[in-house]
């Protein structure tokens, strides 16, 4: 279970070691909005040579582009999963997997009107394993300023993921860096609303994060009730009064995997909550 995932520029092999120390479940490589277009032939050398040994997701250039052509042939022999961004059909994955020239799972970013109208038909395509939103560039589309207004949009990733057998997504980047309790108050939102973690840009995220994903004692103790009640019987009554049945089992074990997920962690060395350390701390 993928619940954490660090971006990590792709033109600051440096870093590298610090994403993939940094408690992440997964750390991604960004050869897109981090790296500027001078920058990205030197990134793809770097990214390569980090690949022939460690692993990481790759955030590719969107479909359409030359650099996404340029990305794929440098990742040809590596091979690693893409996330690839703006995706807005099936057929999308389907150049991309034939410009690789090989198979590799895929997470499909959904960051345009046209991607959110086809949120099914992309999350069903064999090589897809998660979608995602980027939620930056859907504003940016929709013209949207309203954070309620993406919710409808969010409610409906949720569901494609469900309705073609994904995980539940993970919730898009929180890139107020400074605002810890703005992000664990998004986070807990999103568990509410069925996501399932978050990437993040720094890795004073990660127990934030982690934390705020993690299920309270008072939802713990209620999931197991439940599970308790259901082993003896199809229907029951807690004893706070609740009358719980079989379609209940599977969201109550749901809190009580997703609480063994998630332990507490701390941050990183040298990563403080509060620094003021733009994307990653110097050096």
């Amino acid at each position: 279970m993928i619940l954490t995932a660090l971006y990590v520029p792709g033109d600051r092999p440096e870093r590298f070691g610090k994403a993939a120390a940094s408690g992440a479940d997964r750390m991604i490589i960004d050869l897109e909005d981090a790296v500027s277009p001078a920058a990205r032939p030197a990134a793809r050398v770097a990214v390569v040579e980090w690949l022939r040994s460690s692993q990481a997701e790759v955030r590719v250039n969107a479909p359409g582009t030359d650099d996404l052509v340029a990305d794929l042939e440098a990742l040809r022999f590596v091979a690693p999963p893409i996330r690839l961004p703006k995706v807005e059909s099936a057929a999308d994955v389907d150049a991309a997997l034939a410009a690789l020239g090989r198979p590799v799972e895929v997470c499909a970013l959904i960051e345009t009107a046209v991607g959110v109208e086809a949120a099914y038909a992309i999350a069903r395509h064999p090589a897809v394993t998660a979608i995602g939103l980027g939620e930056a560039d859907l504003r940016s589309d929709l013209g949207i300023t309203a954070d309620e207004a993406l919710q409808w949009v969010r409610t409906r990733v949720v569901v494609a993921a469900r309705a073609a057998g994904l995980p539940p997504p993970m919730q898009s980047v929180w890139t107020q860096l400074d605002d810890v309790a703005g992000l664990a108050a998004s986070c807990r939102a999103g568990r509410a609303w069925g996501f399932r973690g978050r990437t993040a840009i720094h890795p004073k995220q990660i127990p934030v994060i982690v934390r705020a994903y993690r299920p309270t004692p008072a939802e713990v103790a209620e999931a197991r009730a439940v599970l308790a009640a259901l082993d003896s019987a199809a229907v029951a009554v807690l004893a706070n009064g609740a009358m719980v049945d079989g379609a209940m089992r599977r969201a109550a074990e749901e809190i009580i995997a997703l609480d063994s997920r998630l332990q507490d962690v701390s941050p990183p060395p040298g990563v403080a909550l509060t620094s003021r350390s733009g994307i990653w701390p110097a050096g």
